[in-house]
């Protein structure tokens, strides 16, 4: 087993806009820095609500995954940063599409209320692949 820490990269998600990674491998796992819904070609929030913006979250977690040889299916837990818990049956909708399949358990979650995320963004998620 590979115990390095590797920085995954991808110009096909938002680059980071700190000192983070879009993702860091070790062993067999990666773990994601949290997404917004940042286009990456331009840098802006997605315009629409939290369904436009759930999409383009999971959008951008598949094309770090992709960067780490990895897939939706190989996420074992998400955490989801709602900026309101008002919007979680239309976040966990969309969710619902990207993770619900019947030959792959969905990955454990967890689901928290935050005051403030970054841009203003409504939902921002990290997950933990193997």
């Amino acid at each position: 087993m590979n115990e390095q820490k590797t920085a995954i990269h991808t110009p096909h998600a938002p680059a980071a806009i700190g000192p983070y990674s879009q993702a860091i491998r070790i062993g067999n796992f990666v773990f994601t820095s949290g997404q917004v819904a940042l286009d990456p070609a331009t840098g802006q929030i997605v315009p629409g609500g939290i369904e436009a913006q759930t999409h383009r979250v999971l959008q951008n977690l598949q094309a770090v995954l992709a960067a780490a040889g990895l897939d939706l299916a190989r996420v074992v837990k998400t955490t989801v940063f709602l900026k309101d818990m008002n919007d979680f049956s239309a976040m966990n909708k969309i969710y619902a599409e990207y993770f619900q399949s019947g030959a792959v358990p969905a990955p454990a979650r967890s689901t928290v209320e935050v005051a403030r995320l970054p841009k203003d963004a409504l939902v921002e998620i990290e997950v933990i692949a193997f």
